[in-house]
């Protein structure tokens, strides 16, 4: 029974036959009418249909990269206008000197859509090593794999329930949240980029970010680039 339970849970996708097969390549003399009468015991003929799962993700510690490039994180935020329509942004950052690469505004951002923003930002910034994300529909997705496979980029994913793991676009987050989502009611999505845009030019320009020794982004790209 216990080999039966195993191979059900590695394998949910097959049936009797398969586990038989399985079984006896394994050495084991357990003949079909035996499989059978435990297959049934355990009720493995009425399991529902297998969710789909995640590949297992393994931790990787929150390091401050040594360069520029070397890695971007992720993320997506929602938040609607007046008239109740929901848009979400996508924001990208450098981990390391915390640039905010973009913030932008939209009703819908598909899988197509994200590969369009990325390919915009590596010729305007140069290619990531790697791209810390989260396990969202678009960041899972085939479109973004291939992508990321065919510029050869890395993506680092964090695990399930573990957002700091992804820290440094979650402190972000926070501060682009309070700035400007909280901060003000959006007549139409062209508010909402117009204030997006001043908040980067303030947050990469001008304001101090106590991790960088309390200069800003732009100013700790300079200091690193003159040494």
């Amino acid at each position: 029974m216990d080999k039966l339970a195993e191979l059900a849970e590695k394998h949910p996708d097959e049936g009797q036959d398969k586990y038989r097969s399985r079984i006896r390549n394994e050495g084991l003399k357990w003949n079909r009418k035996r499989i059978r009468r435990v297959y049934l015991l355990m009720k493995l003929d009425k399991r529902k249909k297998a969710r789909k799962r995640l590949p297992a993700r393994v931790k990787e510690p929150l390091v401050v990269p040594t360069a520029l490039n070397e890695t971007w994180s992720m993320d997506f935020m929602s938040d609607a206008l007046l008239s109740g329509r929901k848009f979400r942004t996508l924001n990208i950052i450098d981990d390391y000197n915390r640039e905010a690469l973009c913030a932008e505004p939209r009703f819908s951002i598909s899988a197509d859509i994200l590969v369009q923003i990325l390919a915009r930002l590596v010729l305007e910034k140069g290619k990531p090593k790697r791209i810390r994300v989260d396990n969202g529909p678009e960041f899972i997705s085939r479109v973004l794999k291939e992508w990321s496979e065919k510029n050869d980029i890395i993506l680092q994913f964090t695990q399930p329930g573990r957002p700091m793991q992804n820290g440094f676009i979650e402190r972000f987050n926070r501060s682009y949240r309070t700035a400007v989502l909280n901060a003000n009611h959006f007549i139409d999505l062209e508010q909402v980029r117009q204030l997006s845009d001043e908040f980067l030019d303030d947050y990469n320009s001008h304001r101090p970010h106590e991790s960088l020794g309390n200069i800003s982004p732009e100013q700790y790209r300079l200091k690193a680039q003159r040494v």
